[in-house]
């Protein structure tokens, strides 16, 4: 893992405040999208997803845990935070905290399961826990099986602001990611995260220095798992829907696929992924079934050109211009 990052190298001043510079830039840029004539859906939808994928690299790019299955995660905060709102009538915040404490309760029992495996046999067990839910969902009477739950109301969050516009829904969608994201940054750039790495680069030498790695990597599951509920039920208020295509293994691949794409182990890089791939699934889908041969071929000659994928690469160019 440590051949495709940079993370080895010692998390310097200068760098974490060329990373904020960048992080401000990105917020004021997201922040006046309404007023630059882009498709807001779009915005919101690709937000969501880069939240996802920011969450899945924090398991797979700091703790080195490859899961096929984070699409569990967010199917399953999409459907609580849906039923919440349509059949129990709950306020958004409120739907909220319930998809998203589904999303950590899922993954305290299947971290319980999972995490003390390592390797390939983690990746298969989160990946037949994922097709589990899936086929439980789809026979659960509250999903209602292959329709899923259509027709969500947005309301208003915080008895406020009305989510029905979408402006002031871009807004919330928008702050909800720069939190995740802010949340994840900390977690990195903080003692727990600096263990993870050891974990990834080394774990044998990580226990020999008293560390309990499985509880370390427990906690980054579980916190990884929240995180991409949390995505899971933003999506809801975006498409006022939820349905299997969140849970099915495929959403899992396009997961992995944004990550590797932007930049495995970079802050920035699956926020860049996740806009790419959305984009081309946005503005390339009169293409049809093509879409996915194109997507693949883009992956391809990433892993062939782009090895730390295009964020890791670029910010690899500049510290050798440095």
């Amino acid at each position: 893992m440590s051949a495709l990052t940079d993370d080895t190298l010692p998390v310097t001043p200068r760098a974490m405040r060329d990373e904020m510079i960048v992080f401000a830039v990105m917020a004021v840029l997201l922040a006046a999208v309404p007023f630059s004539g882009i498709y807001p859906f779009f915005v919101m939808q690709a937000l969501c997803f880069a939240l996802l994928a920011c969450a899945f690299n924090l398991l797979i790019g700091y703790g080195g845990l490859l899961s096929f299955g984070h699409a569990m995660f967010l199917g399953t905060a999409g459907y609580c935070t849906a039923h919440a709102l349509k059949v129990w009538a709950l306020p958004p915040e409120l739907g909220i905290i319930v998809g998203t404490a589904a999303a950590a309760l899922l993954g305290l029992v299947t971290g319980f399961i999972s995490i003390k495996r390592q390797g390939i046999y983690f990746s298969m067990i989160t990946l037949a826990l994922s097709q589990l839910l899936y086929f439980l969902y789809l026979q659960a009477p509250f999903t209602h099986g292959e329709d899923g739950i259509q027709g969500i109301p947005q309301g208003h969050l915080l008895g406020v602001f009305d989510l029905s516009k979408p402006t002031v829904l871009y807004y919330v969608v928008l702050v909800g990611f720069l939190a995740g994201f802010l949340l994840i940054y900390r977690t990195i750039n903080s003692p727990f995260g600096e263990v993870l790495k050891s974990i990834r680069e080394n774990e044998p030498r990580a226990i020999s220095l008293g560390y309990k790695t499985d509880q370390y990597k427990m906690l980054a599951y579980i916190l990884s798992g929240t995180l991409a509920g949390f995505a899971g039920s933003l999506k809801v208020f975006v498409a006022q829907n939820a349905s299997l295509t969140d849970v099915h293994w495929s959403m899992s691949g396009e997961i992995v696929l944004m990550t590797l794409v932007g930049g495995l182990g970079t802050i920035f890089g699956p926020v860049v992924g996740a806009f790419v791939i959305i984009a081309m699934q946005q503005y390339l889908a009169g293409f049809g079934q093509w879409v996915t041969v194109i997507q693949g071929v883009i992956f391809v000659a990433c892993v062939l050109l782009f090895r730390r994928g295009l964020v890791g690469e670029l910010a690899h160019l500049l510290r050798r211009s440095l």
